[in-house]
């Protein structure tokens, strides 16, 4: 079944991919390798917004496990993600790309702060949003900002780029006959605890009727492919299997 196309998008990159081969925190080539993908997606027509996460530079629920507390690691994690939304625009900007980066913790002097309307507004123009901080709030992660986002942004699906092609019954780099999913629902994610996003990132996006579509982005080009309905990946959906 061919996959239907979207124009206005979210896109949600975990902190990882940003590490590029590294360990740990941003790896500039890999970011501007990643911001002439997302280039490539607007010169094609599509409205785009992102998500970044932070777990290439800091993780709060690992840092709780480790006796920091909740509230005030979630909040570093957040930080974190406003660092990675800076060095996603910045190499948009460097090749020329119009962007906007809105923070859910107020930071005037150092982007935007989130107001739906105006983001909207930028979206409008051409302009590349990138959503920092999450929520703003602990105990939610960057899967539940970037449905949250989604939703507000009347965007057609979120677009989840990974480190693997898509949704697996059982995790592939485990379990060799793991069976990877052309499409699948979001109560069969829910029911089946499939790590796609947080429970309630999914539960947000099923009751707004926003697809989920995973993706593999250490992949060069496959966004692309992916937005032109071609390349490997997986769709959560109302109408899933």
């Amino acid at each position: 079944m061919a996959r239907p196309r979207f124009n206005r998008i979210l896109l949600k990159l975990s902190g990882e991919v940003l590490m590029g081969p590294g360990q740990f925190g941003i790896d500039p080539d890999t970011v501007a390798r990643v911001a002439g993908e997302i280039a490539a997606a607007k010169e094609a027509g599509h409205e785009l917004c992102l998500v970044v996460g932070g777990g290439n530079i800091f993780r709060g629920l690992a840092a709780a496990a480790k006796g920091f507390d909740r509230t005030s690691a979630d909040y570093m994690g957040m930080l974190a993600t406003v660092m990675n939304a800076l060095a996603v625009q910045n190499a948009l900007e460097q090749i020329g790309v119009d962007t906007r980066v809105q923070s859910a913790i107020p930071m005037a002097s150092v982007c935007e702060p989130y107001i739906r309307r105006r983001a909207v507004r930028h979206m409008e123009k051409g302009r590349i949003v990138i959503f920092a901080a999450g929520t703003g709030n602990p105990f939610f992660t960057t899967d539940s900002a970037a449905a949250l986002r989604a939703a507000e942004m009347g965007c057609d699906a979120l677009f989840k780029g990974t480190s693997v092609d898509g949704v697996y019954d059982a995790d592939p780099k485990k379990v060799a006959t793991a069976k990877r999913y052309e499409m699948v629902s979001f109560n069969r994610v829910l029911s089946d605890d499939l790590k796609v996003m947080d429970a309630s990132a999914i539960a947000l996006c099923r009751d707004n009727n926003i697809p989920i579509v995973v993706f593999n982005i250490r992949e060069q080009g496959n966004l692309a492919r992916v937005l032109a309905g071609e390349g490997v990946a997986t769709i959560v959906s109302n109408q899933g299997e």
